[in-house]
């Protein structure tokens, strides 16, 4: 005897079926149907086979038909937007029974169920109709005909059952489209969401934003344990399973986590904002978590930032001030006329500003060496002071500390050196030397007055000293030759004091 599957043919069933049936594809266009649904209808195969289903079925046009299309299409497109079944109990839909046929009021229960492939896409929507016309004939007092083949106790049921029907219609489909308006509010959330069942915390549902959140893993349907095996250690285990034994909820705030953020990356540091909301069935138990959130890390990190901003200006502020109040004494100490006083001071200080501006508009990462001489040499012309070197980086320290030995140099030559007189001129030539990291400036004055070492170093003299040995870790030699005074600083490029310390 050939085994029974060997002779079944699903489509001559599928024709031969009493129920009456009609296949769409997810753009509701008609893709196929029974015997029965062609008896029922009263139309031919070719006529509905590839057409659109409210073009071959508009449910007889005006505010009726409108209204009729508009539940039918609301049932189909919540099958495509779940993938589960959708059933209309009662839907009073006309039809053109047979092609030019009069459009009749009918009443029908319908359907909808999706047909998925083996990769769980939706490819059509099944839908199965019975035409209900003579039970919901039975409880319409607003029909001519009288009831048929019923009895008064028949059209009382019958009229209980149908408004009982279209209630329970009414109702779900109202349910069904809250339900719809809360999946894709969880879906599109900004925020991450997840939803897990049950003491062992099962995830039951997560939005996109939770999938990116764990790397695009696919955990829906694993234990939490078994999903993010690398929370192991830290304290989410524990607090998810004291919400669900307590029934309180719990509040993280940039809670750290070390969490695996990419496809196959290691896990990461993050910072989150969380909820775990305990979530209650209708005798009030607990059985499961709600979980929301959304990824704080920027936030931590920019706090963290403004602070070590914050600190570093703080630090800043203060040496700036200790270096104006130890220009202010050793300017007092070398002029004591209040007028010298005043304008040494002010150009100093000035001075100071320049090398700030620099700086600030770095965001304090420093300069080179030629903007901090720059603006020595602008207050005099190119044809008197020349500069001439690499571009060389300056931490922010040690650019302040070269603006302020830069003035004082230039601050000399006007008063006694070669900046004094029309002819002379100063030539600033510096080099690096990358096997050592050390930079090597020049200052050579030439073309000026005759050159007489001092009997004592007056405070310009010594503020480059002191600069050059305590701010630059280095040292500077000054020299007086009759032809012209040379100054030579060498010092590390990478040094960056702490302070700004000048001669007390």
């Amino acid at each position: 005897m050939r085994h029974l599957g060997e002779e079944l043919n699903v489509g001559q069933a599928f024709d031969a079926s009493p129920n009456a049936y009609i296949v769409l594809t997810p753009d509701l266009r008609i893709a196929g149907m029974n015997r029965a649904y062609l008896d029922v209808t009263g139309r031919d195969r070719d006529d509905l086979i590839g057409r659109d289903m409210f073009e071959a079925f508009d449910g007889g046009g005006g505010d009726a038909g409108a209204e009729s299309v508009r539940q039918l299409r609301a049932s189909m497109e919540r099958v495509l937007e779940t993938g589960e079944r959708d059933h209309l109990a009662l839907i009073e839909y006309r039809v053109e029974m047979g092609p030019g046929g009069e459009q009749e009021r009918r009443f029908w229960s319908a359907t909808h169920a999706p047909i998925t492939d083996d990769a769980g896409r939706i490819r059509f929507i099944l839908q199965h109709t019975s035409d209900v016309t003579d039970l919901a004939r039975l409880g319409d007092t607003t029909t001519p005909e009288p009831p048929r083949n019923g009895t008064a106790i028949d059209a009382i049921v019958g009229g209980r059952v149908l408004e009982r029907a279209k209630k329970v219609q009414a109702q779900a489909e109202a349910l069904a489209d809250e339900r719809v308006r809360l999946i894709s509010l969880f879906t599109q959330a900004p925020g991450f969401m997840a939803v897990l069942g049950g003491p062992d915390h099962v995830f039951e549902m997560v939005n996109p934003a939770y999938r990116r959140l764990v790397g695009d893993r696919d955990v829906v349907g694993l234990p939490i344990r078994d999903a993010l095996p690398e929370l192991e250690n830290q304290p989410f285990y524990e607090l998810l399973d004291n919400v669900f034994v307590t029934g309180e909820p719990f509040e993280g705030r940039e809670m750290k986590v070390e969490l695996q953020h990419t496809p196959q990356g290691s896990p990461e540091s993050l910072f989150l904002n969380f909820v775990y909301q305990p979530i209650r069935d209708a005798a009030g138990k607990v059985v499961g978590i709600f979980v929301q959130g959304h990824d704080a890390t920027q936030t931590v990190e920019a706090s963290r930032h403004q602070k070590l901003m914050i600190d570093e200006l703080n630090h800043r502020v203060k040496n700036t001030l200790a270096t104006v109040q130890s220009i202010a004494v050793q300017t007092a100490r070398s002029h004591p006329d209040p007028i010298e006083f005043a304008r040494s001071f002010q150009a100093r200080i000035v001075a100071l500003s320049h090398t700030h501006n620099l700086l600030t508009r770095s965001h304090w990462q420093g300069s080179d060496i030629r903007s901090v001489f720059d603006h020595e040499a602008s207050a005099h012309g190119p044809s008197r002071v020349s500069l001439n070197g690499p571009h060389v980086e300056l931490r922010p320290a040690a650019a302040l500390s070269l603006g302020m030995i830069a003035h004082e140099l230039a601050t000399n030559s006007v008063k006694y050196g070669a900046l004094s007189s029309g002819e002379g001129r100063v030539d600033v030539d510096w080099r690096f030397d990358p096997r050592d990291g050390r930079i090597t400036l020049t200052w050579r004055e030439v073309g000026g007055p005759a050159v007489q070492e001092p009997e004592r170093l007056g405070f310009g003299s010594r503020l480059i000293q002191r600069n050059a040995r305590h701010d630059l870790a280095g040292e500077a030699r000054l020299r007086y030759p009759p032809e012209g005074f040379v100054a030579e600083i060498a010092f590390p490029q990478d040094h960056d004091a702490p302070n700004l310390e000048l001669a007390r």
